[in-house]
């Protein structure tokens, strides 16, 4: 086990607060930092402009060092590391000091075995690309990803065929609620899981992480010895992605975890 100043800082998923993004960019992300976040992942990115919620990468950028934060990770469509979209999401992310271009979710591609090998050659490609520049191309956990195909979640056939440099982002959450292991899953695929979303199930409603059933212990000891994520991303918000109580408890928790 390594020790809690050498274990991976903790950011949130701006999609936890989308309706404070909404409300104000601004206020969002000095509200993540107040209440003791390290970075931020924001989200729906397709690479066809050079701009966020109506901000460019230089205003953003601003706004994280104003708030002592990093870019943990990008939430992008697909096509954002297609074509001539490629160049535009690298530039952008390059000005903000982000390294994980990751598909949110392709539910399309992941309901066939042929769209998941068409998923696996735009991930593969794009890793290459990236992996010259010190940058990741990643897929992101959704429920539908563990739906089985010809005996196999879509989960093991997409991380089964793409090269160890994509980045398996599991969000344990997700993974639990569509029916998937993700214990099984980051013993499966060891050193994929660079990037963590953090997120619980089964609790009630208005639980936060450590009031429902996920297995943290286990989760966090495979993550330290198979993985050795570089972030974790908590994905936990109010209703609507209002208010910052929630996220703010979230942390709280992984703290009393040594987090």
């Amino acid at each position: 086990m390594t020790e809690q100043n050498e274990r991976a800082p903790i950011g949130i998923q701006l999609f936890s607060l989308r309706g404070e993004v909404k409300n104000s960019l601004s206020g969002a992300i000095e509200g993540a930092a107040q209440i003791g976040y390290q970075a931020v992942e924001p989200w729906g990115f397709s690479g066809e402009e050079s701009q966020w919620m109506g901000a460019s990468a230089a205003q953003i950028r601003r706004l994280l060092d104003d708030n002592s934060l990093a870019c943990c990770g990008f939430h992008i469509r697909t096509e954002a590391l297609m074509g001539d979209n490629l160049a535009r999401t690298i530039e952008f992310n390059q000005a903000l000091g982000n390294r994980y271009l990751i598909i949110a979710a392709d539910k399309n591609r992941m309901s066939s075995r042929p769209g998941i090998d068409e998923l696996a050659g735009i991930l593969d490609a794009a890793s290459q690309q990236l992996e010259e520049i010190d940058m990741h191309a990643g897929y992101h956990a959704h429920g539908f990803d563990f739906a089985q195909i010809d005996g196999k979640t879509a989960w093991e056939r997409l991380f089964g065929s793409t090269k160890p440099a994509v980045v398996m982002q599991i969000d344990i959450g997700n993974c639990a609620g569509g029916g998937g292991d993700p214990i099984a899953m980051l013993r499966q695929f060891p050193g994929r899981a660079t990037s963590v979303h953090l997120k619980d199930f089964g609790g009630p409603e208005d639980a936060v992480i450590g009031e429902g059933d996920a297995d943290w212990e286990t989760v966090f000891e495979l993550c330290d010895t198979l993985h050795k994520p570089e972030w974790y991303v908590v994905e936990e918000g109010g209703a609507d992605g209002l208010g910052f109580d929630v996220s703010r408890r979230s942390l709280e928790a992984l703290r009393q975890m040594g987090r």
